[in-house]
């Protein structure tokens, strides 16, 4: 399953409401040498940058959750929440 960039943020946006509750920036772009997304996250001086790949993305997109982006996530606003 190829996975679009807009699908991609609705869908993360979606699965992580903290992104707009904390007011964090996010950005995506797509790695062909990795073959994974680059997932930025940041707001002022924090930020976040991460790789999602791509069999992961689309396993996203269907429903199953992004355990390991969960986990980056769940940290960044752990930390940023800190500040």
């Amino acid at each position: 399953m190829s996975v679009g960039v807009k699908e991609l943020e609705i869908k993360l946006r979606e699965l992580h409401p903290e992104i707009r509750k904390h007011g964090l920036n996010l950005s995506l772009s797509f790695d062909k040498e990795k073959d994974a997304w680059v997932v930025g996250l940041w707001k002022g001086d924090h930020s976040l940058t991460t790789y999602l790949d791509a069999k992961d993305a689309a396993s996203c997109i269907e429903g199953v959750q992004c355990i390991y982006l969960d986990i980056q996530v769940s940290q960044f606003i752990k930390n940023f929440e800190a500040c």
